[in-house]
């Protein structure tokens, strides 16, 4: 294993444009680091600047302690797992797993101890003797990361490898993937893993620690919990959560002793606990509300304030059901149990409802016209 420093890593290419500015990153020996953004975030091309693949215009990049920059990717001490599989049709998987080992000059015991090692982590071992055109999707993927372990690099690089498998063979490959890192960890072998995904389901799901990117500029690096409950500004509050968090402009206004927020012609009282916190003047703001922190039927809590809501459209998801609604010209999306359904079956489109907004979970962001004003609450 070994830990990884980016210091004022850039990207510039030959036409003047700049991927990269200037990312300052610690990842620490052991941690699974997950990279995430839309696409063009840069965050493929920083996993390539880490791996050799890509040269780095200016900075820093230390492995272990070591000054990497102008290595070699095979003197990196790195694996990297691809996005295809980029096996050999014409090996079997045993010799797929060992081929790299036969190169690099490794005795005939030791190839087959470390090949079937790691076909053994991955549940493989019966796999050993087919042809690629053999295997299905999540076994070809099992290879190529098995192909990354038997070279027991200090460093794992996984470019997006479960992009190409369906939604169903996803989630199962999510589960092994960090249940490997977990046993290669207890085993006294931890392994430093870097992943760059699209996907924010797979980044909340796997990451230990999440390094949201946006235009070659990292917005916010923490764990999956502290993103999704104290995102750094209103970009990172939109990409991490499905559905997104509602994000709209609003007005920050003084409303009596204490402070409100007109949102689509909706005055909303802050609760008194949240607008003691804030450290703004009023003014233009951005507000946010998650959805699940909106409900279709009346809530207990005391920081629950109604609103009038125009029906659009629902989506159900089983358990539960996503109601989407405008207040005034304000477009809202609910998350809401299936059962509080009741008071709004057979309702019509543009048809009135009363929805309840719980303003203590709200989030208010500065009014940057690009989206990313910075997180306003203490």
């Amino acid at each position: 294993m070994a830990q990884l420093s980016l210091k004022k890593i850039e990207k510039v290419y030959p036409n003047g444009f700049k991927a990269v500015h200037g990312v300052d990153l610690e990842i620490r020996d052991g941690e699974f680091m997950v990279f995430v953004g839309p696409s063009g975030c840069a965050k493929s091309t920083l996993l390539r600047m880490i791996a050799g693949l890509e040269t780095i215009t200016g900075g820093e990049l230390h492995i272990g302690g070591k000054l990497v920059n102008t290595l070699a990717p095979k003197a990196r001490g790195i694996a990297m797992v691809f996005q295809n599989y980029a096996l050999y049709p014409h090996m079997k998987v045993y010799d797929n797993l060992a081929f790299g080992l036969k190169l690099a000059g490794a005795k005939k015991d030791e190839v087959d101890q470390r090949v079937r090692h790691a076909a053994k982590l991955l549940e493989m071992e019966h796999l050993l003797d087919r042809y690629p055109k053999q295997l299905s999707g999540g076994q070809a993927q099992r290879v190529a990361v098995g192909r990354a372990i038997v070279k027991k690099p200090e460093v794992f690089l996984f470019d997006e490898p479960l992009s190409n498998l369906d939604a169903k063979l996803r989630a199962s490959m999510r589960v092994r993937l960090t249940e490997l890192h977990r046993t290669l960890r207890e085993s006294g072998q931890p392994a430093t893993v870097v992943y760059v995904t699209h996907d924010q389901v797979e980044a909340m799901t796997m990451g230990e620690r999440i390094c949201v990117l946006k235009d070659g500029v990292i917005q916010q690096v923490d764990t999956p919990t502290a993103l999704y409950d104290r995102p750094a500004n209103a970009f990172v509050a939109s990409f991490i959560g499905s559905p997104e968090m509602n994000i709209h402009p609003a007005t920050l206004q003084a409303e009596g002793a204490g402070l409100a927020v007109l949102l689509g012609g909706q005055v909303l009282p802050l609760p008194e606990a949240k607008a003691q916190r804030m450290r703004l003047q009023t003014g233009p703001i951005k507000f946010g509300l998650r959805p699940e922190h909106i409900s279709a039927e009346a809530r207990p809590q005391g920081d629950s304030f109604p609103v009038p809501g125009a029906l659009r459209f629902s989506e159900h998801m089983g358990s539960e059901v996503f109601v989407h609604f405008d207040i005034g010209n304000v477009p809202m999306t609910a998350r809401v149990p299936a059962d509080q359904l009741g008071s709004l079956a057979g309702k019509a489109r543009g048809a009135a409802h009363t929805f309840h907004l719980q303003l203590g979970c709200s989030h208010l962001f500065d009014g940057a016209e690009d989206g990313s004003g910075a997180n306003l609450l203490l």
